[in-house]
């Protein structure tokens, strides 16, 4: 085990250990609801443009402190009120309680959400907000209560991804652009389907670089996921499908994934620019609850290898939520 430690204030020193080959390390010595240093701030950082995934055990967060933890590193994203998402009073917090409040909104319990959502392993990873034309830049999230068994979060990381591409496939996907639109990774059930309402309504679509050069370290990372990405532009539809299967199975290569497993007080601090990840669908099994609390951080619009930036189809603005 190699642990780095890295002096973050009088009285903390920081200690991060790398938990995989590419991706996700631990992080301790560090109280994540006190008053963070600007050293262990400055500490965290760049392990997490190292990491991509950065794991914090046995903290005592509550709404309040969530936020201003996600202050000390960015712009908390202020969502939209949608049906008690957030706590009252905290509109930068997002609880998600095995999202069941989908059976008294769309007709359907969670089992047949996940079925619907993730019908192929491929189609559940995803960044955050993917389809937006400004995907936040990262997300915090903590666990509150979390089932016995099952319930675990996995991470890729999609510079390590790119990296393992040849050459030849490397230049071919950084002149490539893809369309990304909000409910791709759901499948419909025929007739009556309230919830695919819900997402033609709200529909949210953008052009992205098909590999994204990353704002702060210069990384060149794939920016593909299997929930919002539908097509490459100016390819064919039999082009497109076949490319981009290619491309998330290379991202997806289990040497460039981590697989975390959550406690109560676990926090997960995650690059959405440079990472996709698969939330679970095996922590129903046990019946038992599995409730979590998270904050993004506010992105920028996304730049490919040719400086070209990425362009909204519609319904996103930048800074607009």
């Amino acid at each position: 085990m190699v642990t780095t430690r890295t002096a973050a204030g009088p009285r903390q020193t920081l200690e991060i250990t790398p938990v995989a080959g590419h991706i996700g390390a631990e992080v301790g010595g560090v109280d994540l609801a006190g008053d963070l240093p600007q050293a262990a701030v400055t500490a965290i950082r760049a392990a997490l443009l190292r990491w991509k995934v950065l794991f914090f055990r046995g903290q005592r967060l509550d709404h309040a402190a969530h936020v201003a933890l996600a202050r000390r590193f960015g712009e908390p994203v202020v969502l939209p009120r949608r049906g008690g998402a957030s706590p009252s009073g905290f509109p930068e917090v997002e609880t998600t309680a095995d999202r069941l409040e989908l059976g008294g909104r769309f007709g359907m319990d969670h089992e047949e959400w996940l079925e619907r959502r993730r019908h192929s392993l491929l189609r559940g990873w995803h960044c955050d907000h993917g389809a937006r034309v400004d995907p936040p830049a990262a997300t915090i999230l903590r666990a509150e209560e979390v089932p016995p068994y099952g319930g675990d979060t996995t991470w890729s990381n999609l510079a390590a991804a790119y990296a393992g591409l040849s050459a030849p496939v490397r230049a071919f996907a950084d002149g490539l652009r893809a369309e990304h639109r909000l409910g791709v990774g759901y499948q419909p059930r025929p007739g009556e389907d309230a919830y695919v309402r819900h997402l033609l309504g709200r529909q949210v679509a953008t052009v992205h670089p098909l590999v994204r050069v990353h704002p702060e370290s210069g990384e060149r990372s794939l920016f593909v996921n299997g929930y919002y990405l539908e097509r490459i532009q100016e390819l064919s539809r039999a082009e497109s499908t076949r490319v981009l299967e290619m491309l998330l199975e290379q991202a997806v290569r289990p040497e460039y994934t981590v697989r975390f497993r959550w406690e109560p007080g676990s926090v997960a601090f995650w690059d959405n620019r440079s990472t996709i990840h698969l939330a679970p669908s095996d922590h129903t099994v046990s019946g038992a609850p599995r409730i979590m609390h998270r904050v993004m951080l506010a992105g920028e619009v996304p730049v490919g290898v040719d400086g070209r930036a990425s362009e909204p189809l519609t319904g996103s603005r930048p800074g607009v939520w």
